[in-house]
């Protein structure tokens, strides 16, 4: 298994090149440049060719490429236009954890909700409970998440006064558990809108999954043998069932990260998402390259995991 990691991490290489050129190429196929939205007819334009110049996105695309490629390895990612020309990589520290525990709570609701109802869709067939899971993955399938998110916030916030509507934290004046708490709190209501389509779409692969385990026949071998209900479930259903998890779960890492640009948008959610939205509208590139880099090597991370997970839980894929 070792070598198998090893190899995988090995390619990762020649895929972190081809996303690294695919990110600038498109880039620089976008229109306009920073300055289109700076530019006021009362300002010598040749102000903005000079500072232009000054960055060098002058220079010709090969030269950009390598100079931006061999800054990013060292985890410099260039300054950025807008934002007075702060360090990109500050600004992405600023709001990195941020997206990193809206994820988790996303993906947190997602198992303690799917997999359950899952696994008793599966067990009670056409029951009442059935039909409800299956039309609420249908409702989580087709609604969008900034619709989803502005009914949450109109009922449970704003009606309710159960959760905060935005933001992470209540004030500056918070500290120690109660802050913790807090920032809990401020997350629930992003965190179920992210991972809504997430919960539907498990949902329904676990019910699917496990009727096809629970029809297969060394479970009814096992069942002959006199082994409980309980123990079926448990020790061959469930172990079984849980491959295309994980299958699902490692594409589920890096999507959580980048699907959270809308959800975070809705919430006024300082996070990654928020800061690249941002800067797709004013058109600050370097922060955009960045962020879309670090979004596909979360997926990438995602399906490595996903693949030495497959190990654990299927004793019958072995690496060489």
């Amino acid at each position: 298994m070792y070598k198998y990691i090893i190899r995988r991490i090995l390619i990762f290489i020649p895929m972190l090149f081809a996303l690294s050129v695919v990110v600038f190429a498109l880039s620089k196929a976008a229109p306009g440049d920073p300055f289109t939205t700076m530019l006021d007819p009362n300002i010598d334009r040749s102000v903005f060719e000079e500072r232009k110049e000054a960055l060098g996105l002058n220079d010709p695309i090969p030269v950009q490429y390598f100079r931006w490629v061999s800054s990013a390895v060292q985890g410099d990612f260039g300054e950025s236009i807008v934002y007075n020309q702060r360090p990109v990589m500050d600004l992405i520290k600023v709001r990195f954890w941020n997206t990193i525990y809206l994820g988790i709570v996303a993906l947190f609701f997602t198992l303690i909700v799917a997999i359950p109802i899952g696994i008793y869709s599966a067990r009670n067939p056409y029951s009442l409970l059935d039909y409800g899971a299956t039309g609420f993955s249908f409702l989580g399938l087709a609604i969008p998440n900034f619709f989803f998110g502005l009914l949450a916030i109109y009922f449970l916030s704003i009606q309710f006064g159960w959760f905060p509507a935005q933001g992470t934290v209540s004030g500056t004046d918070v500290s120690g558990l109660e802050e913790f708490i807090d920032r809990i709190h401020h997350m629930i209501l992003p965190g179920i809108t992210l991972g809504l389509a997430g919960t539907a779409t498990y949902m329904r692969y676990m019910r699917s999954e496990v009727l096809d385990v629970l029809g297969s026949d060394y479970i009814r071998t096992a069942k002959a043998k006199g082994m409980s209900d309980r123990n079926v479930l448990y020790k061959h259903t469930l172990r079984n069932a849980l491959i295309p998890i994980i299958t699902l779960m490692g594409f589920e890492f890096g999507v959580l990260i980048g699907g959270a640009v809308i959800t975070e948008q809705v919430f006024n959610y300082p996070g990654l998402g928020t800061l690249f939205l941002d800067a797709i509208i004013n058109r600050d590139y370097p922060i955009v390259m960045a962020l879309a880099l670090i979004f596909g090597i979360f997926i990438l991370v995602g399906n490595l995991l996903a693949d030495i997970f497959y190990s654990v839980v299927d004793p019958r894929i072995r690496y060489d």
